[in-house]
């Protein structure tokens, strides 16, 4: 059986998962504050705001903080000659293998956020799909591009 991958994505993904799974989390706690404020004005009973409440409380600890954490330990990746080895997953652990003579271009993007933390998402595209590995530091992911650019190039050729 194949070892799991060895490398991890940067520690400072946890950091932009919390904060792209707050930011709607935040609006719902607004809304969920507004409707409280109008719970007496429409006779809704107090034990409805309350759970209300309580599920918003454990929603907010579950996408804001555990599963970005899960999911930190659960993303690895591992760049061999022939083949890019990607593992990731919270419940169910995914592991794709893709073979370097199907890789047909290597990109690296950035949104705000990742841009803020110094971090860049490596994208790698063959006929079929397109492959993730997010948040890598900026200089890490663009020497990951060109090595799998390098090796995928090196594989056409010896064909």
């Amino acid at each position: 059986m194949r070892q799991p991958p060895e490398n991890f994505i940067a520690k400072e993904a946890v950091k932009v998962w919390r904060i792209t799974a707050l930011i709607p989390t935040v609006i719902l706690w607004i809304v969920l504050i507004v409707l409280t404020f109008l719970a007496g004005k429409f006779s809704i009973p107090v034990w409805v705001v309350l759970i209300a409440w309580a599920v918003m409380a454990v929603d907010t600890y579950v996408t804001g903080f555990l599963i970005p954490a899960i999911k930190w330990r659960r993303w690895r990746y591992q760049v061999f000659e022939q083949e890019i080895d990607i593992q990731h997953g919270i419940f169910i652990i995914k592991r794709t293998l893709v073979p370097m003579i199907r890789v047909q271009h290597v990109d690296t993007k950035q949104g705000p956020l990742l841009k803020r933390f110094k971090l860049a998402t490596v994208t790698i595209s063959t006929a079929a799909t397109t492959h993730e590995i997010p948040a890598l530091l900026e200089e890490e992911a663009s020497d990951l591009r060109d090595k799998i650019s390098q090796l995928a190039r090196v594989d056409e050729d010896d064909v």
